[in-house]
């Protein structure tokens, strides 16, 4: 299994020359299987490229997709009606999500509506499915994939997600805020022996004080989470678009001073399980 990053900001998009390092794109992943199924975490602005890359590597064949959204707000969203994928009638595109189908699909095709975007969703030519996801859901992409939904700390409700395949287990718990006690015993049980942890880590702890309640945590509490569940490797992601790449290197030799096999998230780079 294989994680890549297309999208590592928070926020909003950051194409400016000294963020471009990590870079600029919102939230956007592809966790690829060894069979070939491929998995979508959140449709930010790095969907884009993403879709771009997956109509290349199927040289004109069909493509049949899963993709996780963890919530709806406009950093994890912008990059779907550039998601190329979903304009060609041959494709299959389902949408998992912890909310009911209705309600995704009238999300998403609110943010295509006029006067915010020229096509319309119903338009969009790929067929679409969406999918709501429990602890009792089956195996997803084939049967590649089996995902565990878990609730994180964050405005207006966010899903975690344990991702396991033969190869390996994945955890993304992505805009989490820490310090309520029952999402954090979630998270931290989802992410016991976790291959990888991707971990929300826009503030630095020295910033968090004036940013409580804004639903994002700290690189400080990924370390400790990280050593508490038995984590093999965490990567730091959703980067606060006043964070240079200067800055982000500074709190990763931080962050590794409190659990060393950390990463920053970086637009391209993958990771092996």
């Amino acid at each position: 299994m294989e994680l890549k990053f297309w999208g590592v900001r928070g926020s909003i998009p950051t194409p400016a020359p000294e963020n471009l390092g990590c870079g600029g794109n919102t939230t956007c992943l592809e966790v690829r299987a060894r069979s070939g199924a491929t998995l979508i975490i959140d449709g930010g602005t790095g969907a884009r490229m993403l879709g771009l890359d997956l109509l290349s590597r199927s040289s004109g064949g069909s493509l049949n997709l899963d993709i996780l959204m963890t919530h709806f707000h406009w950093d994890h969203i912008q990059g779907i009606p550039f998601f190329a994928p979903l304009y060609n009638p041959k494709n299959h595109i389902t949408f998992h999500t912890s909310k009911a189908a209705d309600e995704v699909r009238n999300i998403l095709e609110g943010q295509m509506t006029h006067p915010y975007f020229p096509v319309s969703f119903g338009l969009l030519g790929a067929q679409r499915e969406f999918s709501t996801l429990d602890q009792n859901s089956g195996p997803i992409a084939g049967g590649a994939f089996h995902v565990r939904p878990f609730a994180l700390n964050h405005p207006q409700g966010c899903s975690g997600y344990r991702i396991e395949t033969e190869g390996g287990v994945i955890v993304h718990a992505c805009d989490h805020e820490h310090g309520d006690p029952e999402a954090d015993r979630r998270l931290l049980e989802m992410a016991q022996g976790a291959d990888l942890l991707v971990y929300d880590s826009q503030f630095t702890p020295a910033e968090y004080d004036a940013k409580k309640g804004w639903g994002h945590s700290t690189w400080l509490e990924g370390t400790r989470v990280a050593k508490a569940a038995g984590v093999k490797r965490l990567l730091l992601t959703h980067h606060d678009p006043s964070h240079s790449d200067a800055f982000l290197e500074a709190m990763l030799l931080e962050a590794r001073q409190e659990f060393p096999n950390t990463d920053l998230a970086k637009e391209g780079q993958a990771f092996a399980v």
